[in-house]
């Protein structure tokens, strides 16, 4: 399993990616978070096609982090069923890894 991971999920509005974002920093599950936006989905949602703006969030986290990450996101985002989708990351710079790694440690 990789030790670090690059976890994305999309929401429907800039504020509420920033609010996503800015929580999981605060709450040490990611060390940062990346927003990208606006973007267009294009997705079948209880039968019908759909096309709709989003913003994709892009969070640095560790594997360990992960659980905790998830159900950060589950329990704040207002979506029925949010896409979060993790990637490992299988290199990185030694230097950021690190920082990604203590910025995410859980505070003792």
């Amino acid at each position: 399993m990789a030790e670090y991971l690059t976890v994305l999920t999309t929401t429907d509005t800039p504020d509420k990616a920033h609010t996503l974002a800015t929580g999981a920093v605060e709450s040490r599950v990611a060390a940062c978070a990346q927003i990208d936006g606006p973007i267009t989905s294009v997705y079948r949602w209880e039968g019908a096609v759909r096309s709709d703006r989003e913003w994709r969030i892009h969070f640095k986290t560790t594997a360990e982090r992960y659980e905790a990450l998830e159900t950060y996101l589950r329990d704040a985002h207002d979506y029925d069923t949010p896409e979060i989708i993790a990637t490992p990351v299988v290199r990185g710079s030694g230097a950021y890894l690190a920082w990604v790694s203590g910025e995410t440690a859980a505070e003792g």
